[in-house]
């Protein structure tokens, strides 16, 4: 079974640069109507930590979390 992954973007610390958007493989994030990044297709996450990385205020962390069943 393929391993899942969890994005959180901490909205405070987000100042919308969209660096993530633009390294995602697989178009995980979108920035929302006030500019800040989410995780608009979380399922589609490969754990590659681009985003994470590349993030200049630290507001993004890639968890691997437990499959369900």
């Amino acid at each position: 079974m393929a391993k899942q992954f969890k994005v959180d973007v901490n909205g405070a610390w987000c100042k919308g640069c969209s660096l993530c958007i633009g390294v995602c493989p697989k178009s995980v994030l979108d920035l929302t109507d006030r500019l800040k990044a989410e995780a608009a297709r979380q399922k589609d996450c490969i754990g590659c930590r681009q985003c994470e990385n590349i993030c200049p205020d630290l507001a993004i962390t890639v968890k691997e979390v437990e499959a369900n069943g």
